[in-house]
């Protein structure tokens, strides 16, 4: 027979001590000394009265609800008992006349019985004489079972436990000692805030640390509090009560909860201030200071070296020899160790390719939620543009393809990270191939290529530009996507004399976009039809600017040369007569497309009588009349 263990050794001697207990209040409710009759007590319930400072009386008055669910003749005893007017249930009245210890303080709304809600007053008659309920979750503390209260269940949750980095263990000394200077003081213990991007990293210090002092610590999203103050506040003395009991501490997560909801910036600041027990705030940017100790602990991402020493562990032996590939991960992928690990872990067969591809995946989900990925294989020879043009565009793929070896082997990054962004100005009349260009630098670097539309992004109310570039910006860093903000004019159009607030804080929105343009990992590109209608001094902050011409006649033919996929079945097609339409190669691609279309459902190749009838619709689009010059014999 198996020996019991500790845990069901505790469990059978307070059930024993909690029934003993029991028999020995339903004794004294007929009269019996209460003294006489109790010689064993339950651990558990002894717990409870410690924990929550209960008097004797109140103490007694838990174990009599506990008696009416757990004891069958505990009715009958109810009714027969002094004060309580022949009803077979617990009630203030029976107490204040049964116990001799009793005291009208432990009725009251703020007494440990009513504002923990051990116990529940049902009914709507006198106070005295409604029945007294024991809350579950207490009852099955009493009988020891540990679980967390069902109406908790949906909110809170357990963290994934993982291991914290060498370079974290300092950090993780630190908020020990400041944990325990505050254990034993009578002032609500501080709210330690984990200030910065990874939210794993967070976690798991928080985890540690309450693995250190044998607490529990429960997960809760800011984005799940109830807006509503009356309905947060009967949540959070759920928890507290629960944190009590189960020596728990919460990890509050505001990571995603930091917008323009003043509802629930104001949820969060309130469950702040109510918090007596342990409370960790995970939050990008340390919050305002509140009454209660808010002291600030920044959890920084690691550093190249460490992220490539965590590579190195995460593959294994396999990583040998991939010096040069973890230098480019490092440099493109700015993970924590949590998401290194994990993302090592998710592969099959350890290759470079699966995992660079792997870490796209990865980097890939928090963008996709503000911007517009753009899928495409073009390559070079899909764009036709000018030599020096060109030039600029394959300079700022080899820049980088290298700033691993500039930044952090030259030592261009321990100056300072601004000005080290990799920022384009694409300019240039619509289809001219500004948005073409950046499809092709996304494939050359094999990146992720993300559009946003600052028209949508500038908003008229104040600071609210500012947090949606945030957003943008945030949501990129890990991955290091290729950024391409179209429509550039839209903010930063030439700026008038500053008139009034909104004027000032609009120059406060570019600043801001330009210091995290300069600060960005990755490549941003911008891209505007009126480059004539921005601000010098904010181009003279881009590294690069790329002016995109209309094309010219031999450019249009060359772009009509290159149109049509290797697969399409032309017949006798004139590119020098196409050439002569004046139009960019934006408009060339709809009329191939178009004429295409109209070749295949004539079942024939693609010819010029296809082209010509695919250009009239174009024109007409373009509300553009097609000349004698364009056409000539073309008709």
């Amino acid at each position: 027979m198996t020996a019991p263990t500790a845990s069901e050794d505790w469990t059978s001697a307070n059930q024993r001590a909690l029934m003993n207990e029991l028999r020995a209040l339903k004794s004294s409710l007929g009269g019996a000394s209460p003294n006489e009759c109790e010689s064993e007590t339950s651990p558990a319930l002894d717990a409870l009265g410690e924990r929550f400072g209960l008097s004797p009386f109140e103490r007694r008055i838990v174990l009599l609800c506990a008696g009416i669910e757990l004891e069958g003749s505990f009715a009958a005893a109810c009714a027969s008992a002094p004060g309580s007017g022949g009803n077979a249930w617990p009630s203030f009245g029976l107490a204040l006349a049964a116990f001799p210890d009793a005291h009208w303080s432990g009725l009251g709304h703020h007494a440990p019985l009513r504002y923990w809600r051990l116990v529940e007053v049902l009914g709507q008659g006198a106070l005295v004489a409604n029945r007294l309920q024991i809350d579950e979750r207490i009852l099955f503390f009493l009988t020891g079972v540990s679980q967390l209260d069902e109406r908790l269940v949906r909110l809170f949750a357990l963290p994934e436990t993982s291991p914290i980095a060498d370079w974290q263990v300092a950090l993780l000394e630190n908020l020990e000692a400041a944990w325990k200077s505050a254990s034993g003081n009578e002032a609500p213990w501080p709210a330690c805030q984990l200030c910065g991007p990874d939210g794993a990293a967070k976690r798991a210090l928080a985890s540690a640390l309450a693995e250190r002092l044998t607490i529990r610590l429960f997960c809760l999203s800011a984005m799940l509090l109830p807006t509503n103050l009356a309905e947060l506040e009967a949540v959070h003395r759920l928890w507290e009560r629960e944190a009590i009991l189960q020596n728990a501490a919460l990890f509050l997560d505001c990571d995603r909860a930091e917008s323009t909801d003043a509802s629930r910036d104001l949820a969060i600041e309130r469950w702040i201030e109510l918090s007596h027990t342990p409370l960790f705030v995970s939050t990008r940017e340390p919050r305002r200071e509140l009454e209660r100790p808010m002291p600030i602990f920044e959890i920084r991402k690691p550093t190249s070296v460490e992220q490539r020493r965590a590579w190195q562990l995460a593959i294994g032996a396999s990583a040998q020899g991939w010096n040069g590939q973890l230098d480019r991960l490092v440099s493109q992928f700015n993970f924590s160790t949590g998401a290194i690990r994990a993302t090592a872990s998710s592969l099959g067969e350890k290759t470079e390719a699966n995992l660079w591809h792997a870490c796209r995946l990865r980097a890939r989900p928090r963008l996709e939620d503000l911007a517009q990925r753009i899928s495409s294989s073009a390559t070079w020879s899909d764009i036709v543009l000018p030599a020096p043009q060109l030039r600029t565009l394959q300079t700022i793929s080899a820049q980088v393809c290298q700033r691993a070896r500039v930044h952090e082997e030259w030592g261009f990054a321990e100056k300072s990270n601004r000005g080290l962004g990799l920022t384009a100005l694409f300019a240039g009349p619509s289809g001219t191939g500004k948005t073409l260009a950046a499809e092709i630098l996304a494939n050359e670097l094999e990146l992720d290529l993300f559009r946003i539309d600052l028209s949508a992004v500038v908003s008229k109310y104040i600071g609210e530009t500012e947090k949606n570039l945030r957003r943008v910006f945030d949501a990129a860093e890990d991955g290091g996507a290729v950024l391409l903000f179209d429509e550039a004019d839209a903010l930063f159009g030439k700026r008038s004399e500053v008139k009034d607030s909104h004027d000032r804080y609009a120059n406060v929105e570019i600043s801001y976009l330009l210091q995290r343009m300069e600060a960005y990992r990755g490549l941003a590109v911008l891209t505007t039809n009126m480059k004539d209608a921005l601000d010098p001094a904010f181009l003279r902050r881009l590294r690069f600017v790329a002016q995109f011409p209309f094309p010219d006649q031999p450019q249009r033919a060359e772009i009509w040369r290159r149109i049509f996929p290797a697969k399409t079945p032309t017949d006798s097609l004139d590119f020098s007569r196409l050439s002569r339409l004046s139009i960019s190669g934006g408009n060339i691609r709809s009329i191939a497309l178009n004429a295409a279309f109209a070749a295949a459902a004539a079942d024939e190749p693609v010819q010029m009588a296809h082209l010509l009838g695919a250009a009239r619709s174009e024109y007409a689009k373009l509300e553009k009349p097609l000349t004698e010059a364009e056409l000539g014999d073309w008709k």
